[in-house]
């Protein structure tokens, strides 16, 4: 008889398992466990999942909400067999960067993010019904390694343009917090270092504001100028309702939830940050498959469209875009839960939160200089990834095809080159830097097989 994947079996007779034992995918603990189970999930994509939307200018209630009615969706599609929570994706972060540097506002955003969820949906299908072979030999580790590089180091300067002279000082007492905590903390304190730091900030903050009174900064409405403000206000919080629907507008202007709206120059912004968002669902499901032991590949192709139709339908109503999250995998790790039930108990959790005004505008109120550090430990370790990301797979660069080949891809999207095709239409930033990764590492891959291929063909001469 086939059992229903919501049929989860009870182990351990409910009770906490004993040192070194596991719970499976389609196994739980008591329900009251596995509620705490998931609430340790909520807290630890927590910092993360509403600090970046903060940073793209989107909606943290939201994005809270959607994070859980996505992590529901994923959970259907993988049939349960995947256990991962899907939080807000830095993957975009960039791009978003750049559509609001040339003039586009959060309806933009979302219309691009849109159609990059699609364009993500549409790469898990393929992969689920024709294999990882093609996807492979497209976006080997080199290409992966060097995309993902030059999202992360690409947001350099809107640290150091945006929140690092909003209070200079808090930003490095939070970096260096978040720098210590994420190190020298033990097991899953260190998982949500993210969270900390903010709290950290927030507090020092406050009693900067106490103790020195009102910064005179430059912030991102006062148009350039210097202005005298507190660093931690709470009007809108008091003024927030507890429980309620997001609502309101963001700061520039656009409804909190509104509908996206589209544009081709956008979108090609968009696009590398679904390549680095194949990775990270690749690396996922591979790594919940070396911790359970189940064999996950025939779920490869489900997981990544699952996180592309939730990007889309997330951004469809203002929300943002979603990955699998690492910290999740962190807790499992920690816990050797793998239960699909505790993340049912986390999305639950976290539309519920979503759903609460008062704590979205408390997440609004964050103070820029807080943002400066944490952003400034955050971005680097995207860019990292992709370094990771080459070690871990041995790329070459004694080869040229590797070193040169990436090159000019990596200075042109770190460095803002761009082309102007007409007035209408420039491409540059991370969508060039992207194609030309792409491109040059094929034409010269191409070429030096060719090579080497007539070097093993060509007869050897007598000596």
């Amino acid at each position: 008889m086939t059992r229903s994947m919501f049929d989860w079996k009870v182990v351990h007779g409910g009770k906490a398992p004993p040192p070194g034992a596991a719970v499976g995918p389609m196994e739980r603990l008591s329900w009251g466990r596995t509620l705490g189970l998931g609430a340790q999930h909520v807290v630890a994509m927590f910092g993360a999942t509403f600090v970046f939307p903060v940073v793209m200018g989107l909606d943290p209630n939201l994005a809270i909400m959607f994070s859980g009615i996505c992590t529901i969706m994923f959970l259907l599609i993988v049939q349960n067999r995947v256990p991962s929570y899907l939080g807000t994706s830095a993957s975009f972060v960039a791009a978003v960067a750049a559509i609001r540097s040339q003039g586009g506002d959060s309806a933009d955003v979302t219309g691009a993010i849109l159609v990059g969820g699609l364009v993500l949906a549409a790469v898990g299908l393929l992969i689920h019904f024709g294999g990882a072979r093609v996807l492979h030999k497209v976006l080997p580790p080199a290409v992966t390694g060097a995309v993902i590089m030059l999202i992360g180091f690409n947001l350099a300067p809107v640290v150091a343009d945006v929140y690092w002279h909003q209070d200079q000082w808090v930003a490095l007492l939070t970096a260096t917090f978040m720098v210590l905590a994420a190190v020298l903390l033990p097991g899953f304190w260190a998982r949500i270092a993210v969270f900390l730091a903010l709290v950290f900030g927030y507090l020092v903050s406050w009693l900067a504001d106490l103790a020195f009174g009102p910064i005179t900064s430059v912030l991102p409405t006062s148009d350039g100028e210097a202005v005298a403000h507190d660093r931690v206000s709470w009007e809108q919080v008091a003024e927030a309702d507890w429980f309620g629907l997001p609502s309101g507008q963001l700061a520039d202007g656009v409804a909190v939830l509104h509908a996206p709206s589209f544009s081709l120059t956008f979108v090609l912004l968009v696009l590398p940050g679904v390549i680095a968002l194949i990775a990270e669902n690749a690396g996922h499901v591979k790594a919940v498959a070396q911790m359970t032991g189940d064999d996950l590949d025939p779920y490869m192709g489900r997981a990544i469209a699952a996180d592309g139709l939730a990007t889309a339908l997330a951004s469809s109503f203002g929300g943002s875009p979603t990955t699998t999250y690492a910290e999740n995998i962190g807790v499992m790790g920690t816990t050797r839960v793998y239960s699909t039930a505790a993340y049912y108990a986390a999305a639950g959790v976290a539309i519920v939160l979503g759903l609460s005004p008062k704590f979205g505008a408390i997440v609004n109120a964050t103070p820029g200089g807080v943002l400066g550090g944490i952003t400034l430990v955050l971005y680097g370790m995207i860019g990292l990834v992709g370094v990771k990301i080459w070690v871990e797979n041995r790329v070459d660069f004694g080869n040229p095809v590797n070193l040169i080949g990436l090159a000019a891809g990596l200075i042109a999207g770190i460095g803002g080159v761009s082309l102007t095709f007409s007035e209408n239409f420039e491409l540059g930033g991370i969508a060039l830097g992207t194609i030309l990764v792409i491109v040059y590492f094929h034409l010269v891959k191409g070429r030096s097989e060719r090579l080497a291929a007539d070097t093993a063909d060509a007869p050897v001469e007598p000596k």
